[in-house]
């Protein structure tokens, strides 16, 4: 874990990624800048044909702390928060807030999420620990974000209950050390793999209850495909993992042995040279 004294989170972006969120966005928008009227938000537009680029360039005229990254066309959840956190970096900002367009992530708890980094690298707003809920879900949507949380869980050996969770913050000094350059992932699994990618580095992740709301207005972007390269990339993360513990523990035994052999071996040598002192005392 990570034990340098963290400076102070002063200046924050959330990140709002959109593909047709029209009707959402300005309520988004709207309620976190209620919330925290001291952070900027950044709307990512992967060139949405219902005209999403033209409403949020609408909030950025009305609002100087909104601004807006126009991208040519759908390129993955993934690919818009990397644009996004490397526009935030340059920019200064302490912080990097993900949140949907969708309102499933609710604003108003955006100050606990930030509050967090307090203490911590990176802060998941979470479903699945004590205090966290989801509202409107069907029960099979439940079981599928559990079990995929508790095989990545197992799998990476992470203790992280919701690594899948897309309402998070980052500490922009923990987007730099975490080597977003080879981070290829999509949709959720890219969650995942930044969650990964921060323990293994001993960052520390806390994990803050929220309460998730499903989406009354659109349709939501969770397909087979966002669900095939999740389960994927984590087995694959997983057997790695795995293959490593048991490289590790190997090579620790072998360097054991190697020890032990070693100091069998001294014991040896001085036996001899014992016996011809206590010869030579004797004589």
């Amino acid at each position: 874990m990570t034990t340098a004294r963290r400076e102070p989170v002063t200046k924050v972006a959330v990140l709002i990624p959109t593909y047709n969120e029209r009707e959402n966005l300005p309520l988004i928008v709207a309620r976190t800048r209620a919330a925290a009227p001291e952070v900027d938000v950044l709307v990512l537009d992967d060139g949405s044909p219902d005209g999403t680029g033209e409403v949020a360039d609408a909030l950025a005229a009305s609002d100087e702390r909104v601004h807006v990254m126009h991208r040519p066309a759908k390129q993955g959840l993934g690919r818009a928060y990397l644009a996004g956190f490397e526009w935030a970096i340059v920019r200064g900002y302490d912080a990097v807030v993900e949140m949907d367009a969708d309102g499933s992530h609710r604003p108003e708890q955006l100050p606990e999420l930030i509050a967090a980094l307090a203490d911590a690298d990176v802060s998941i707003g979470a479903r699945w620990v004590r205090g966290g809920r989801v509202e409107n879900w069907p029960l099979h949507r439940k079981v599928l974000s559990v079990g995929a949380n508790v095989y990545t869980k197992v799998l990476l050996g992470m203790r992280v209950n919701d690594a899948t969770a897309g309402f998070r913050a980052y500490r922009a000094t923990a987007l730099t050390d975490m080597g977003l350059e080879g981070v290829e992932s999509q949709g959720y699994c890219f969650q995942i793999d930044l969650t990964m990618r921060a323990v293994r580095l001993g960052l520390t992740v806390v994990e803050v209850p929220i309460t998730f709301v499903e989406r009354e207005i659109g349709v939501s972007k969770m397909g087979q495909d966002i669900v095939r390269e999740a389960l994927t990339n984590v087995t694959r993360w997983g057997v790695e993992h795995r293959v490593g513990q048991v490289r590790d523990l190997v090579r620790s035994r072998r360097a054991g042995s190697d020890r032990r052999a070693e100091r069998a071996g001294r014991v040896e040598r001085t036996a001899p040279a014992e016996r011809d002192a206590r010869a030579e005392v004797a004589e």
